[in-house]
């Protein structure tokens, strides 16, 4: 496990965790809103392995981080009205789910709506390792079936955890509180879940 300080990560630590990812690993990193099993978003084998840790698929609950709008942009089809609403809430507790491009794999994407989820977060540590993959990471949060306990300390995970990942880029204590989920692919933006981050303005009742 690497020890990495939350508000001034250590360089050396950052690219332990990125070169991990670079290579195919599964990398516990934090986010936002708490932690989260990461990967490649290339990486297939990566991606099924993370949905056997969940025991789910591993594709529809996962989601795209990445720097900023721009490389947003690479992933997602976005139009004006679309690009000024992003621009206002980035970075932040936010996902959403917009029109995939090309670039995207289709086994990631909705199978109706061929959209993404993606995140431009503002968690300090886990945008470092973006910046040292300089790529995006596709990540789900960590949820273990049958685990009760909460996993918001790393020096606390139980081996379900640390059996089942190659690293865990711990940056102390996060609450798993879930962020909140924006639909743009319509005329009509939508919140799909409220959570950390709350209702934009714009969308408010």
């Amino acid at each position: 496990m690497l020890d990495i300080h939350p508000e001034t990560p250590q360089p050396r630590l950052v690219k332990q965790a990125a070169d991990a990812i670079a290579r195919g690993k599964i990398v516990v990193v934090p986010t936002d809103s708490g932690y989260a099993l990461a990967c490649r978003l290339e990486d297939k084998n990566a991606i099924e392995r993370i949905g056997q840790i969940r025991r789910d698929d591993g594709i529809h609950h996962m989601t795209l981080s990445v720097r900023d709008l721009s490389e947003l942009g690479v992933y997602a089809k976005v139009d004006n009205v679309q690009f000024r609403f992003l621009k206002t809430h980035i970075p932040g507790p936010y996902t959403f789910i917009l029109p995939a491009t090309r670039e995207v794999p289709r086994r990631l994407q909705h199978e109706k709506k061929r959209s993404i989820g993606l995140r431009v977060p503002s968690q300090v540590v886990l945008r470092a390792i973006l910046e040292a993959l300089d790529a995006p990471i596709l990540s789900a949060s960590l949820v273990i079936p049958d685990l009760d306990e909460p996993l918001d300390d790393p020096e606390l995970f139980p081996t379900a955890v640390t059996n089942q990942v190659d690293l865990i880029a711990g940056a102390g204590f996060l609450e798993q509180i879930p962020g909140t989920v924006l639909d743009l692919t319509g005329d009509d933006f939508e919140v799909q879940r409220e959570g950390l981050g709350g209702v934009p303005p714009e969308l408010a009742d």
